[in-house]
């Protein structure tokens, strides 16, 4: 079976439980706030035949970058997320993409799937799980 191109941009429509999120990540009260209310645009590169994806999101603060090879291994700096480094895998899981962060704090990890012009967005930290909807743009 083929899998999804995820290539494209996308505008965050919804999200729910990103505080709570951010405070399993133990970001401060004050940054958390003002996080929550940015509306990030994701930017995906991704060449199926190579495995290579960038993820590029996007906001009016601060953005993030993410370079790498599909089930190979990298230390991610998430310094303008929450000045940590942990080790990395972003692999298939079906149709979807599942991402294990292995650092100082358990459980932590995403994972993406397109539903039609959709890209949802699960993101966990321990117990606590946020989830962010996307809309591709026209």
């Amino acid at each position: 079976m083929d899998k999804p191109n995820y290539s494209g941009l996308y505008h965050m429509v919804s999200q729910e439980n990103f505080e709570a999120y951010l405070a399993g990540l133990d970001i401060n009260f004050a940054l958390r706030k003002v996080v929550s209310l940015l509306k990030p645009s994701k930017l995906i590169e991704h060449e199926l035949s190579t495995g290579h994806m960038t993820i590029k999101t996007i906001t009016t603060f601060k953005n993030f970058d993410m370079d790498f090879i599909l089930g190979k291994e990298f230390t991610e700096d998430l310094g303008p997320v929450d000045g940590r480094k942990c080790q990395t895998t972003v692999d298939w899981e079906g149709d979807k993409l599942v991402c294990v962060q292995r650092g100082e704090k358990e459980g932590r990890g995403w994972t993406h799937w397109l539903e039609g012009n959709l890209l949802h967005l699960e993101l966990r930290v321990g117990d606590v799980v946020a989830k962010q909807i996307f809309k591709k743009a026209e």
